[in-house]
């Protein structure tokens, strides 16, 4: 199947490790010139010659900048003035006792996977909008729908996404743009891997066994019954990005495993 990616211009924030690397790897593979992003030159550089080793003839870029930060946005924008399809992936997790939440906390995790989506998707859709052609993808959650009672401020960030995604979806009615929102649920990220393996050790159980019960114990609706792979996650976004995928604008896609329960 053609998706209509060859040659395109991507970026996708946050692709150094996890679903974001997996994500530009999965553009890179149908041909998209993919703009790699992360806060460090180091870790931008490793991952372009990891997806390199894979695909020797992969059309890569990449930017270090760290989005929280006006001058970190105004960097990427100037490096990359121009996109036809812009992954809003870059953020991070926090588990918290609900009463343990700083104002701090709160602040860091509103500006760094709320904010710096939106500034990133009113700088780019311009573009996209003059030359009738673009795809926006946020990465938010089923933690959006299904709030976390862990991490009650990462719910809060996802959910927000979703109505920055919807809402300038609708200043693309009429056009060849759309903006979506992806809702993984529990990913095996190189995060999550880290937080089970500590649980491991803290409880004795193997990584394997940890995961299993996690699933069982913290997320009992899913259908899938274990963690996505990146991979699974990367699919769906390169998915909606694609030509195939026209007919999808404004919406949110579940890639959860069935943890939401709705119709």
């Amino acid at each position: 199947m053609n998706t209509g990616l060859k040659d395109k211009k991507v970026l996708v924030t946050g692709s150094t490790k996890g679903i974001g690397f997996q994500t530009a790897l999965g553009f890179a593979k149908e041909g998209a010139e993919v703009f790699i992003h992360g806060r460090s030159d180091k870790a931008v550089e490793a991952a372009k010659v990891e997806i390199k080793s894979i695909l020797p003839n992969a059309k890569l870029g990449g930017v270090a900048a760290d989005l929280v930060t006006e001058e970190g946005i105004q960097k990427l924008t100037k490096q990359i003035p121009d996109l036809d399809v812009l992954i809003n992936n870059a953020g991070y997790f926090e588990p918290k006792p609900f009463f343990e939440i700083t104002r701090e906390d709160w602040q860091k995790m509103y500006e760094t996977n709320v904010l710096s989506g939106a500034e990133l998707t009113q700088n780019y859709l311009q573009g996209m909008l003059k030359r009738n052609y673009g795809r926006v993808v946020f990465v938010s959650s089923e933690s959006a729908l299904n709030i976390p009672v862990e991490m009650v401020h990462y719910g809060m960030s996802k959910t927000a996404q979703l109505y920055i995604a919807r809402g300038s979806a609708e200043v693309c009615k009429g056009t060849n743009v759309t903006v979506n929102s992806v809702l993984p649920g529990p990913t095996l990220s190189e995060g999550v891997e880290e937080f089970i393996d500590a649980l491991a050790k803290e409880k004795g159980k193997s990584k394997e066994e940890m995961a299993r019960d996690f699933i069982r114990e913290n997320r009992p609706s899913s259908l899938a019954g274990r963690f996505a792979k990146p991979e699974e996650i990367a699919n769906v976004i390169v998915f909606l990005a694609s030509d195939l995928a026209s007919m999808i604008n404004g919406a949110s896609v579940r890639a959860d495993g069935g943890v939401y329960k709705s119709i």
